[in-house]
């Protein structure tokens, strides 16, 4: 309330001083604490690499770049629910103690479910280290993301169990059965978002800093315009030529003859060795395309890209080697990463 020229404020008379600040009589007006800029993380998908997710909030935490959100996708998704509840500690340690032996001894193969591993014996490690939290209750805003099977539908789980959104976002189809969460049946983010920006922006963060799992890939997909098989002509003249040699009986069933005549043909130069390689291969590929889309429609204020390129996807082992690049990766980065926050704040 304004009284010839006096403003009145908690019943105490408040002057306007000659710089436009009120002030109580005789009391310093108390500044206001300079507004923080929300940091958002975006953690993606890549299974093993995404130990290096440990090195980046490692190096985040000593240079004072306090999280408020958090956002990951699959391996992400584990590693930030861990960070959020004050456990990473204890994931460090634990992917620290893994060798070949032991990552073995944690998947219970079945062939009755919808994958060829049931987790349950990963859901129990979980539930050892993360309980019974809830996303709701945690110190920082978190999701995990999944997507939806038959639908396609992207879906942040943002409230409910930790333990199974964490579960539903890292179940690669195939290898983990799908989770059912509030009547859907959830899996692995990555088909839809490996890298969730977006969600992190969304939940409210004003700097969004990600870590890309497949930025340092070294294939990178294009378009081949046109192709044919040339070589099919020079195929069919090789056989003929061999079935001119065979006795008269076996030309009449060159098939059989040459299945009885001839020794088994070595596998192509190139060809693929196995089904293990051509899943990995295979998700590689989505990974790269579906990442470098989203990444170009809503594009982080900083990117921190692991050089990951030797690092298998299912080598979890190798913990200490991916945490390391993790660090270097965002180390690398640091000057960019407090520039933005800085300019996040600054006033127009």
């Amino acid at each position: 309330m304004m009284w010839d020229g006096i403003a009145l404020f908690s019943g105490a008379p408040v002057r306007r001083s000659a710089d436009g600040v009120l002030g109580a009589a005789g009391v310093p007006p108390v500044p206001e604490p300079p507004r923080r800029a929300k940091v958002g993380l975006a953690l993606g998908g890549g299974a093993a690499r995404g130990w290096s997710h440990i090195g980046a909030i490692e190096v985040l935490q000593e240079a004072g770049i306090a999280i408020d959100v958090v956002a990951g996708c699959s391996i992400g998704a584990a590693v930030g629910a861990c960070h959020a509840a004050g456990k990473l500690g204890e994931l460090r340690e634990f992917a620290l103690s893994l060798t070949k032996r032991r990552v073995m001894g944690l998947l219970d193969f079945h062939i009755s479910g919808s994958g060829l591993i049931a987790g349950e014996r990963l859901r129990r490690l979980l539930e050892r280290d993360l309980g019974r939290s809830r996303i709701e209750d945690l110190p920082l805003t978190f999701a995990a993301v999944a997507t939806e099977l038959g639908t396609g539908h992207e879906i942040w789980l943002t409230r409910g169990g930790l333990v199974e959104a964490v579960r539903a976002s890292y179940a690669l189809p195939g290898i983990f059965d799908p989770v059912k969460i509030a009547g859907r049946w959830l899996m692995d983010g990555a088909l839809v978002n490996p890298v969730p920006v977006t969600a992190a922006r969304a939940l409210g963060a004003d700097v969004v800093l990600c870590v890309n799992l497949n930025g340092d890939m070294r294939v990178r997909g294009t378009v081949i315009q046109s192709h044919g098989a040339e070589g099919a002509d020079a195929v069919m003249e090789v056989a003929a030529e061999a079935a001119a040699g065979l006795p008269e009986e076996p030309r009449r069933w060159p098939l059989i003859g040459a299945r009885k005549a001839r020794p088994k043909p070595r596998p192509e130069s190139g060809a693929p060795s196995g089904i293990a390689s051509v899943m990995v291969d295979a998700f590689n590929i989505t990974q790269d395309r579906i990442s470098r889309s989203r990444l170009a429609g809503d594009p982080p204020d900083v990117m921190i890209n692991p050089k990951l390129a030797q690092m298998g996807l299912f080598e979890f082992h190798r913990a200490e080697e991916c945490i390391e690049l993790g660090r270097q990766a965002t180390r690398r980065m640091l000057p960019e990463i407090h520039e933005m926050i800085a300019a996040a704040v600054a006033p127009m």
